[in-house]
């Protein structure tokens, strides 16, 4: 007899969605975490009064009312809207591109002009199939946009120059010609009141959690704990990297305390010179319009990633497609596991993406398809 119907490897917000559900319908689970914390990616550490991002800035956005309504059982959201602010040397921009970032840019005020200006850049350029991602820059948005808010950023981003980066990876870039700062189109959006750890800890109420466990070693000690295992953690890691390794970028931090009110006096500034070492800063009190006497700001500095480091973005190239498609035959193979979430199904998923992904999980299961 297995001492749980559900061992659930990973408490960020597919396993703890998993784990809710499955509890709800009367399944016994068990949730183990490597980290000495739940809440994976989103854990969000009290410093100062301020809910920082530990793992980098999430926002919560989705056009789906069935994953808001579904994420406002576990909290209240406030009224956030993300528009985040591009330095580049000493001019300062609005982001996404709009009509705030062109006026900035050219001196100009209606969109037609934008429009002109665009075309005329990108008809200079001359370039009719790009064969890289500098090049499909270029024929979407001419010169200026690229050389100051596009390279040096994804550069930075990427740890590649441009010219060796695949096209597919900028498919499009999205131009407003309104003036709108809000980044995302979707229906809904913000923050949780009181930071995503506490959503976490909602979602896992009454479940069976312990943090600082590895896996590997969890697996050796209780092989037959569990009828089926839910594991949320890297899939070329479960395998033993048989097959080799998947390609990820990881993300460092450096976090400090500062005495002063208002640092930048918006949450999301990112840096787009490539001398610029860091790819951005936050502010997380400007997250939930905080009003504490300090502040507290995050450079994120993006890097290679290698094994036994923490991987962030999957890097969903042609090459590791490939492999990551001879893992997940594997994975099909595998008696009594279900892969799941960013690392299990090396995607790169916005929080409510995540929330569908084991939703819809879920309905297999209920109807008896692992």
């Amino acid at each position: 007899m297995h001492q749980y119907d559900y061992l659930i490897v990973g408490s960020g917000l597919y396993g703890a969605v998993m784990a809710h559900e499955l509890n709800k319908s009367g399944k016994k689970c068990l949730v183990i975490d490597k980290r000495d914390h739940i809440a994976g990616n989103i854990y969000c550490e009290d410093i100062e009064g301020i809910h920082v991002h530990k793992y980098g800035a999430h926002i919560f956005h989705t056009s789906s009312k069935r994953i808001w309504d579904y994420m406002n059982q576990f909290a209240e959201f406030n009224n956030y809207i993300n528009s985040p602010i591009a330095i580049y040397k000493d001019e300062l921009y609005n982001l996404p591109f709009n009509m705030n970032t062109f006026s900035k840019m050219w001196g100009i005020r209606t969109p037609q002009e934008a429009k002109d200006m665009i075309a005329k850049q990108v008809a200079e350029t001359g370039i009719t199939e790009p064969q890289n991602l500098e090049e499909q820059a270029l024929s979407l948005g001419g010169r200026d946009v690229y050389e100051k808010l596009i390279k040096g950023y994804t550069e930075k981003q990427w740890g590649r120059d441009c010219k060796e980066l695949p096209a597919f990876i900028i498919k499009r870039l999205p131009f407003r010609y309104t003036y709108d700062n809000n980044y995302f189109n979707d229906r809904y959006q913000g923050i949780p009141i009181g930071g995503y750890t506490a959503v976490v800890e909602k979602m896992l109420e009454g479940i069976e959690v312990r943090t600082g466990v590895d896996f590997f070693e969890f697996r050796k000690e209780n092989p037959d704990i569990a009828g089926t295992t839910i594991f949320t953690g890297m899939i070329d890691e479960y395998f033993g990297y048989q097959l080799g390794a998947l390609e990820y970028r990881s993300v460092r931090f450096e976090t400090e305390v500062l005495d002063c009110d208002n640092y930048q006096g918006n949450a999301v500034v990112n840096y787009t010179e490539r001398e610029v070492p860091y790819t951005r800063i936050i502010e997380h009190k400007h997250f939930e319009f905080g009003k504490q006497e300090k502040t507290v700001i995050s450079r994120e500095y993006s890097s290679e990633w290698k094994v036994g480091m923490e991987p962030y973005y999957p890097v969903n190239d042609e090459k590791n497609m490939k492999l990551y498609e001879q893992y997940r035959e594997l994975a099909e193979k595998e008696e009594n596991v279900i892969f799941g979430g960013r690392l299990g199904g090396y995607k790169y998923y916005d929080m409510d993406k995540v929330v569908e992904a084991a939703l819809d999980k879920l309905e297999d299961i209920q109807n008896g398809m692992n």
